[in-house]
């Protein structure tokens, strides 16, 4: 969201509506509703309307399952309700907000990562053809 001096003359900062995740399913079994509720308010207590759904877990198929309604959620935003920063950055990775920059800086540090590996997995070969 933007910051209330950026000239939009929106301020959301004191509004009673989140849109936010709340978690469901077992242990080691996340799953997530992507609900509106009030800030106030525990997660587990009863919500004004639910907008979605995220599974973080991947199925068979590799897929993380992700349902979203743009048009409630649309309507929300444009009623005053603040987006949660998970939610902010799993709406830009579904194209609804530009990319959330902590998902630049994940995707930054996992391909690192990554080349880190196959760096390490290069040398280990090399070290067992040198030394036999």
């Amino acid at each position: 969201m933007l910051h209330p001096a950026s000239g939009t003359g929106i301020f959301t900062a004191g509004s009673a509506l989140v849109i936010r995740f709340v978690r469901q399913g077992c242990t080691n079994r996340p799953f997530f509703h992507i609900v509106v509720a009030e800030k106030r308010k525990d997660q587990h207590m009863p919500v004004i309307e639910q907008v979605g759904t995220h599974d973080p877990l991947p199925n068979e198929h590799n897929e993380k399952l992700t349902s979203l309604n743009y048009e409630r959620i649309r309507h929300w935003i444009g009623n005053g309700a603040v987006v949660s920063k998970p939610v902010e950055q799993l709406l830009g990775l579904a194209g609804f907000f530009p990319i959330h920059p902590t998902s630049y800086m994940t995707a930054w540090r996992n391909r690192i990562q990554e080349a880190e590996q196959q760096q390490n997995t290069i040398d280990d070969q090399q070290q067992k053809h040198t030394h036999p």
